[in-house]
């Protein structure tokens, strides 16, 4: 089974040290990241807090 692995990594270095240079290089234009925030939790949690205080206070209508 070593063997099995030893050979495996073998062929991976060597087909790494085949592959050739990578070159990494900066963007000519700035990265632009949108971030969508998404709200909606918060506002349903106030709106349900908000809610059960107002039955909370008037539990004689409910």
């Amino acid at each position: 089974m070593h063997e099995n692995l030893a050979k495996a990594g073998l062929v991976m270095l060597s087909a790494a040290a085949l592959s050739g240079c990578i070159n990494v290089s900066a963007p000519e234009e700035p990265i632009v990241i949108e971030l969508n925030v998404n709200i909606r939790a918060e506002v349903l949690y106030r709106l349900a807090e908000d809610a059960s205080n107002t039955i909370d206070e008037n539990a004689d209508i409910f």
